[in-house]
This record gives structure tokens, C-alpha cells and sequence, in this order.
């Protein structure tokens, strides 16, 4: 069915001075009325953050040991361990704020914005900085920043967020004796609900077709969809599938801990013979020791700052989970138009049958050539949002400015839109009475010519017209003009326009050719994609011959089968895939036909991204595993659907998001591996002792000065680490590929079990040689210390040795070695806190066991890296194995 809306040119201003509101009144309205932004959506408070400290396991196991200290009498332990909740809050309100920072920042990156009319011009400016009677200059695909009234234009808005229903609601002005009509109704249902074509706009509600002019008449909670609710307002992100993998480990783990613990209290009361409340000292070490709280921070932090960093490379994260999902794409979809190429169109050529013309160096504009530019203006509106139109009219003005061939302002009375069926759009104006109408129509040549109802000679001239310019990267248009003469409209009525644009007569007139250059970074982004074994697939609504030449130009592909969207279409869903294994190129495609391709390489296993702009692209973009929406030339919708936004369109910044994504994923994986494999020696020296009848290694005090160097060490020196030089050089990871696989996992659990094993060892030397207990439990404890940064270093790079990494540029690597320092001297070296940790100076003996124990164990973690770090990292191989 053809639409009767028009996409007319820029409403013109109904105010006296046409100015819309000046800056400083929308300033003075702002600072009245308050930000327009819905109720829901306020940062966490530090009292949220605290009492959500107050209810993890390690602050209960921190105040039950401080409890049982008290009750054993012992003061100092007690106010030592209970002045580390204290500590342990502040870390987590460093950490809480950090992340907090990194995601209002992407939020306010990531807010709606809208475009106003202030001071007499266009402006774009934050939806929250919207006020009452600003003019909204409303166009296909923007999210309506405000309840609104609309004062000129015509417009379909989708209100389904408001009343359920899916249909696009037509939107017309009121007339001016309508009077209070305008005003928005008190109840939501009233107003959108109704159908009817009526003036009230609706925040939140999207614009599907049309250009509008709109006064704000309710901003924030004022408006319809603020009285609704917050629940509306503030939304809830679903945790990624990382998230919840890690949230199911350490579940078990955490019933685990409470088992053994459980168990230890028990043996060492009943078996050792040791007081109860010691007994329950030594079985809260354990649990704390076995509890890899770690864990959630480290996904938290990593995924949060990892979005801030993308950001830096004008890639605006709207869902985190998406930066997962980042370091395993195998497929890179995009679109040609402002991605691959410059996205500045210009009119670089016409053609009639008879002649061409190129603008380069022409003075006028031959005769021949005026009628083929009148309707190609006629056949664009007025003040048009894609790039293309925008050529056309502007080539239009240069070329026949004072001449009567210019029509501005005149509008059509009916609009056939492009469709999947007809690749060509039908203006429909009037001219003179009883019925007549002047046609004005652009499209795909083919279509066009097909409309004109021509003889096989002279589609086949302009057949090879088309390839010659196409062949050049140009895109083509085929234009047409006709006349219509209908039945005369009732009063009232419009008339009856045909079905279908078949139904005219047509009279080609040409083809424009536009010229849009590839830019300058792609060969090289295209060539790193490779390398790292990306694949990257152009889905274009061009001519088959444009893609290829613009391919060709950048270095997209090296094989010249290209698909159409006619071709997609005749394909079933096992054809399709098996062609897409040998094709890098698609042309002439529908956002439907976008979608399919899409689904179709997911499932095939590939780990899809895709760019798009347009409304209609938004499920495609859903449908990737990494939609990716334009920021400059996207519609709200489009933005609204994707999990990354490029704020200035450029293929480049893809690459180097996929980069800055699988740096983030290693990470994760070198803090992952690290977490697992410190707790493995502190779960043995809090639980073999008491098989063993020796005494207490490791109290809650030392767990916890132990967990205020592997916190940091985790969100802060890891996260800092800087990507590996043959990051771009492997194959994507695979998607089913985890940091809690049982690969890494064993890896770790042989790193720590090897430490554990020494630093055992090593205390029953002590023991059978007669040393005292805290001297013993001094010289473990200190090796220990430095057994956290001897896995920091074998944790940063499985490739080489641990040593090698010394040199490397991590701001934080050397901060916490001096960290580490410092905690080993004011342990050992201050007498009170000293005799507080239950340690002595371990002497010339105590020194020399530990760097012994340090070397065997340098030697250790060498052992396993070679043996098994392979296998720990086994995705990362090269990209042509991918």
C-alpha cells in the first residue's frame, strides 16, 4: 500500500521571530524545572555501596574473627582485625566509585540528544538539557526527547513503549481554532491510544516516518512516560554470560569453604586438642583462604573501565557485556556507505542517452541536462537527512540557481516510499487543476527503467551506462518524470491514488552518478583484520559493480563473487550459508536481507558483527552477536538497538575496539589465572598444619594483609596491563572459550600447589630443626609475600619467562612491589605489630631458607609455564588458523 505522508522540507517556524528560544532563557527554564531526565536513574549512593559490604561473606568472617579475639581477650588482634573493615570498605568504595565514574561517563556519552531550534539555528544538545517550549525539529528515526506538540509536518510515531500497540500512529497539527486540543492528555491511554491523527508527541515514543516541528510542553517526570513509573526509567543490565559463570563458581566454592571450614574447627578441637575458640579462628582462616572474592571485582572493574578505555577510541559502549563478546568476533559486517568511505557524497556525473556530463571543471550546466536535475530534486525532499539526497539538492542549487527549474518549498500531496518490491521512490505533486499531477521519481536504475516500461535495447544501453560508472565506485540513480491525471477529490477526500507506482506512465530522463571516496585509514584497518584473522563482509544496498570497485579500492576481498539481494532471496537457509563461505561481497540488499545474512553466519558459528544506520536496520543489529550503530549519521533507534556506538562512522575505530577487546579479555585471564593460583598455597598453609599437628601458620590477620595486596594486585595492576605485541597477529578466541575452562584453571590450581608444596617443605625443615614457632611462621608468611608478586610476573605473559616481564611498561607493577616492601617492614621491622602477627625476625636462617624458597619456586612456575602454558592459552593461535 503507498503512504499518503510526505518527508516534506524543514517546517517553517510558527513563533513571530522565528528564533525558538533563546540561550539564556532555556538556561533559566533548566535551572527552574530541573534536567530533563526520568525518575530511577541515580548513581549508587555511598551508603548503598556500604551496606553492600557490610553483607559479604569476607566482612562477616572479618567481624566474627574480631569477636572471637575479643572473647579470647586478646585487645590488639581484635581492634587490628576489626580496623581492617574499616580498610576493606574504603577499598571497595575506591573501587565502587572508579567503576561508577567509568559508566556515567559512558552514560552521559550515551544519552539521547535531541535537535532544537535556539537562537534562530540548529542545534544538537543532550535530551537532558531539553525545556519547556523548545522547538524539536523531529526527523525519521528520532526518539522523541520530551512530550511535545506538534506545530508543523507530518510524522508516524511508534508509541508502543506507551500503549502496547505496534502500529505507527500518524501525527498531524491542529488546526489553529482547535485551541486546547493541543494540550497533552492527563492520562496516558487518552492520548496515544486513540489513533486518530492528533498533535500530542510523547517522550520515549519514536519517530518511523517524517519530518515535524514539535513544542515541548512536559519535560523529565512531567511527562507521560514519567508518570507511568521509574520502572521504566532506570534499566536493569542482565548479567553477561562471564558474569554469571564466575557468580556460579564462587557459589560453590563459598559452600565448599563452609564445609571445610566447618571441618577444620572440628578436627582441630576434637583431634589436636585445641580450644574451641582458637579452633574457630583457625576454620574462619580457611574459609576466608578458599573464598575468591576476587573474582566479581575483577569482571566489575575490568568490563567497566574496559568500556571507559573503548571510549577513548570514539567507541561508545552501551552495554558492557558487549566488550565480552568484542575479543571473539570472526565476522565484521559492515555497510559501505560512511564506513568504508567518507560518507561526503557529491554529484560526480550525469548521463542521458545522448550525452554526460562531469562537473570538474565545467563552468554552467548544459541545457540537456536541466530537466534530468529538476526531477531529481523534485524527487528528494527538501531538506533531506541522507547524504545522497543531500547531494542531489545541493548540486541542484549550485548548478540551476535563477532558473525556473528550482522549486523550493513545494510540496508533494503523495509519497510512494521505496520498498522492497520497487527500489524507487515516487513524489506526486500537483500541477494545475482538474487532476492533474507532474510525477517526480529517483531509485536503483534498474527499477526505474522497469517503471518507464522501456524496450531491451535501451535497458541494456543503460544497463552498460550503470557498469561503467559503477566500475568507477560511483553510485547511480535512475531518474524519471510523468503525469497522472485522476479522478477529482470529494471535499474533504484526497483522491484515489493508485495502488502502485506501475500504475503510472513514466519517462526516463537519466542517470546521476554520486561519488562517495573511501577513507584513507581502511586498507590498513582491513589489513589488520586479517591479520588477526577477522573476516569482513560488505552489505551494501549498492549496485553490485559499485561494491566491488570500492572493495577493490580498500582491500576488502581478493575474490570477486559478489551476492545480491535478488539472489538471497531464491536461496534456502543451507544454499545461503554455503554460499556465504566463498562471498565477501553483498549488494543491492534490504535491511531484511541484513538480517538473514546475519542469523545465517551465526549459525554457521560465527561470531558476528555488524554496523547499521537506518530504523529498519535495528533488528539486524539486535541479531549480532555486536551490533555496531553509526553515532553521526544513525538514527536514535539504530543507536538504541546496537551494543556499540562509532561516534564519528569510522571502520577503523571497529578495529580498534576488536583491540582494545581482546586486550581486556586477556586481562581478565592473566587476573583470573593469578587469583586461583594465590589462594591454592594460603588454603594449604591454613589447613595442613592441622593434619598435621602443627601449629597455626596463617591466623585471620595475616589472610587479611595477604588480601590487601591480591585486591589490588587484581582490579589495579592487571587491568593496567598493556597489550600483548601479537594481539592482532592469533586467531579470535573461540565464544565457548572461558577463564574458568578447566585448562586455565588446572594451570593455576599447579602453580599454587607447587608454592604450597615448598613453603611446606619448607616449614617442616623448620620444625625438625627446632625453630620456634613464630620464627617459622615469619619466614613462610615473608615467602609468601613475595610468592604473590613471583605469580604476578609469571601471570603476565605465559610466553616467556617470569623475569623477562620486569622491564615492561605497567605503571602499577613496581607500586605494588614497594607495597609489598613496605608491608614486610612494618611486619617484621615494628615490635609491636610484630608480636601483634604472632611473628619474629626470621634471622641470617630465616633469610636464607626464604630466598631459597623463592628461587625453587621461580623455578616451579617455569616448570608448569613450559609444560602447560600452552594449554592454558591454547585459542591463541595464528590467525590463519582461525
Amino acid at each position: 500500500m503507498p503512504s499518503s505522508k510526505t518527508s516534506p522540507a524543514r517546517p517553517t517556524l510558527p513563533t513571530p521571530d522565528g528564533q525558538g528560544l533563546d540561550s539564556a532563557e532555556a538556561a533559566r527554564r533548566l535551572a527552574a524545572d530541573g534536567p530533563n531526565v526520568l525518575p530511577g536513574s541515580a548513581p549508587k549512593s555511598t551508603w548503598t555501596i556500604v551496606q553492600g559490604v557490610l553483607t559479604e561473606p569476607m566482612f562477616l568472617m572479618l567481624l566474627a574473627a574480631g569477636g572471637i579475639y575479643l572473647a579470647l581477650g586478646d585487645r590488639a588482634e581484635a581492634l587490628f582485625l576489626l580496623g581492617f573493615v574499616f580498610v576493606v570498605i574504603g577499598i571497595t568504595l575506591v573501587q565502587e566509585r572508579k567503576t561508577q565514574r567509568a559508566l556515567e561517563s559512558l552514560r552521559d556519552l550515551s544519552a539521547p540528544r535531541a535537535l532544537v531550534l535556539r537562537d534562530g539555528r540548529e542545534q544538537r544538545i543532550a535530551g537532558r538539557d531539553v525545556v519547556r517550549g523548545d522547538l524539536l525539529v523531529l526527523h525519521e528515526g528520532d526518539r522523541i526527547a520530551a512530550d511535545a506538540q506538534l506545530l508543523d509536518g507530518q510524522l508516524e510515531v511508534d508509541e508502543s513503549l506507551l500503549t502496547g500497540e505496534a502500529v505507527p500512529v500518524a501525527k498531524l497539527p491542529l488546526a489553529p481554532a482547535s485551541g486546547t486540543a493541543n494540550a497533552a492528555p492527563a492520562s496516558v491511554p487518552a492520548g496515544p491510544a486513540d489513533g486518530h491523527a492528533v498533535a500530542a508527541l510523547f517522550a520515549s515514543t519514536v519517530v518511523t516516518r517524517g519530518v515535524g516541528l514539535a513544542q515541548v510542553r512536559a519535560t523529565a517526570a512531567h511527562t507521560a512516560v514519567g508518570r507511568i513509573g521509574a520502572d521504566l526509567a532506570a534499566t536493569t543490565e542482565p548479567p553477561s554470560a562471564l558474569q554469571q559463570a564466575s557468580r556460579t563458581l564462587v557459589r560453590r566454592l563459598g559452600a565448599g569453604a563452609l564445609v571445610l571450614a566447618s571441618a577444620q574447627v572440628l578436627l582441630g578441637w576434637w583431634w589436636n586438642g585445641r580450644p574451641l575458640l582458637e579452633s574457630l579462628l583457625s576454620g574462619i582462616a580457611l574459609a576466608m583462604a578458599i573464598l575468591p572474592e576476587e573474582i566479581p571485582v575483577i569482571l566489575t572493574v575490568f568490563l567497566a573501565l574496559g568500556a571507559w578505555r573503548i571510549s577513548r577510541q570514539k567507541v561508545l559502549t552501551r552495554r558492557i557485556t558487549a566488550v565480552e563478546a568484542l575479543g571473539a568476533i570472526t565476522v565484521l559486517a559492515v555497510d559501505k556507505t560512511g564506513t568504508l568511505t567518507v560518507n561526503r557524497m557529491a554529484v560526480a556525473g550525469l548521463a542521458t542517452a545522448q550525452a554526460q556530463f562531469t562537473p570538474e571543471g565545467a563552468r554552467e550546466l548544459p541545457e540537456e541536462f536541466h530537466r534530468l536535475t529538476e526531477f531529481a530534486m523534485l524527487a528528494t525532499p527538501g531538506d533531506p537527512f541522507d547524504p545522497m539526497e543531500k547531494a542531489i539538492q545541493h548540486f541542484g542549487h549550485q548548478w540551476l540557481a535563477g532558473t525556473e527549474h528550482v522549486h523550493d518549498g513545494r510540496e508533494p500531496e503523495f509519497e510512494y516510499a521505496l520498498s522492497g518490491e520497487i527500489l524507487a521512490m515516487t513524489r506526486v505533486f500537483a500541477s494545475g487543476g482538474d487532476g492533474e499531477h507532474l510525477l517526480a521519481t529517483k531509485g536503483a536504475p534498474e527499477a526505474v527503467a522497469d517503471l518507464c516500461h522501456l524496450g531491451a535495447a535501451q535497458r541494456d544501453a543503460i544497463r552498460q551506462q550503470v557498469e561503467d560508472m559503477a566500475e568507477r565506485g560511483l553510485r547511480v540513480l535512475g531518474v524519471a518524470r510523468g503525469r497522472w491525471s485522476g479522478a477529482p477529490a470529494a471535499p474533504g477526500f484526497d483522491p484515489p491514488w493508485p495502488q502502485s507506482q506501475h500504475d503510472f506512465d513514466f519517462e526516463f530522463l537519466g542517470l546521476v552518478a554520486l561519488a562517495d571516496p573511501p577513507r584513507a585509514e581502511v586498507p590498513a584497518a582491513l589489513a589488520e583484520c586479517r591479520r588477526a584473522g577477522v573476516r569482513v563482509v560488505m552489505m551494501t544496498g549498492d549496485h553490485p559493480a559499485t561494491a566491488r570497485a570500492i572493495a577493490q579500492q580498500v582491500g576488502l576481498s581478493e575474490r570477486p563473487d559478489i551476492i545480491t539481494g535478488a539472489e538471497l532471496e531464491a536461496l534456502d537457509d543451507a544454499a545461503l550459508a554455503a554460499r556465504l563461505r566463498h562471498v565477501d561481497l553483498c549488494a543491492r540488499l534490504q535491511p531484511q536481507h541484513k538480517l538473514r545474512l546475519v542469523q545465517r553466519l551465526r549459525a554457521s558459528g560465527e561470531v558476528v558483527a555488524m554496523t547499521g544506520d537506518g530504523v529498519n536496520d535495528a533488528p539486524a543489529l539486535k541479531a549480532a552477536d555486536v551490533g555496531i550503530a553509526m553515532g553521526e549519521r544513525g538514527t536514535d533507534v539504530a543507536r538504541e538497538a546496537a551494543a556499540l556506538v562509532l561516534l564519528d562512522d569510522s571502520f577503523s575505530r571497529i578495529v580498534a575496539a576488536i583491540r582494545q577487546g581482546r586486550r581486556i579479555d586477556d586481562n581478565i585471564r592473566k587476573a583470573v589465572r593469578f587469583t586461583f593460583a594465590v589462594h591454592v598455597p594460603i588454603i594449604a598453609l591454613a589447613l595442613v598444619p592441622t593434619l598435621l599437628h602443627w601449629p597455626v601458620l596463617l591466623l585471620p590477620v595475616h589472610i587479611v594483609l595477604l588480601e590487601l595486596l591480591i585486591d589490588p594486585a587484581c582490579s589495579i595492576v592487571f587491568e593496567a596491563e598493556p597489550e600483548d605485541p601479537g594481539l592482532m597477529e592469533r586467531a579470535p578466541r573461540p565464544v565457548a572459550d572461558s577463564p574458568f575452562a578447566a585448562a586455565p584453571l588446572v594451570f593455576s590450581v599447579l602453580q599454587g600447589l607447587g608454592l604450597a608444596a615448598l613453603l611446606l617443605a619448607g616449614q617442616a625443615w623448620m620444625v625438625a630443626q627446632g625453630w620456634s614457632t613464630e620464627q617459622g611462621r615469619a619466614t613462610v608468611f615473608s615467602t609468601l609475600v613475595l610468592g604473590v608478586m613471583l605469580l604476578i610476573l609469571a601471570n603476565r605473559d605465559l610466553s616467556r619467562p617470569a623475569w623477562h616481564g620486569v622491564t615492561d611498561r605497567n605503571p602499577w607493577l613496581w607500586r605494588m612491589a614497594a607495597a609489598m616492601a613496605l608491608l614486610l617492614v612494618a611486619v617484621l621491622g615494628l615490635p609491636w605489630l610484630r608480636t601483634l602477627m604472632g611473628l619474629a625476625l626470621p634471622g641470617p636462617g630465616g633469610l636464607a631458607v626464604g630466598g631459597a624458597l623463592l628461587a625453587l619456586s621461580l623455578a616451579w612456575l617455569e616448570l608448569v609455564r613450559a609444560l602447560t602454558g600452552r594449554s592454558a592459552g591454547s585459542w591463541r593461535g595464528a590467525a590463519g588458523a582461525g
